[in-house]
């Protein structure tokens, strides 16, 4: 596992409770790897309204293999 980059902070995922490093933050020379996961603009939408703040990555790469229903 890789060492986060200082401008990552802690987090918790409101969806499963984990805690992460959240990089939403971060400078772009180490962009947080949320940015490789591809959520379509419905699935994008329904997590927003319903989640305050980022989801860990396990969190992320589950409801981005999941089919076009709500998280």
């Amino acid at each position: 596992m890789t060492t986060p980059s200082p401008d990552f902070r802690p987090a918790t995922c409101p969806r499963c409770g984990a805690a992460f490093a959240c990089g939403a933050a971060a400078d772009r020379t180490t962009p947080c790897p949320c940015t490789t996961i591809a959520l379509d603009d419905t699935r994008l939408a329904e997590l927003r309204s319903r989640y305050d703040g980022c989801l860990c990555m396990d969190c992320l790469r589950l409801l981005a293999s999941l089919p076009g229903t709500p998280a």
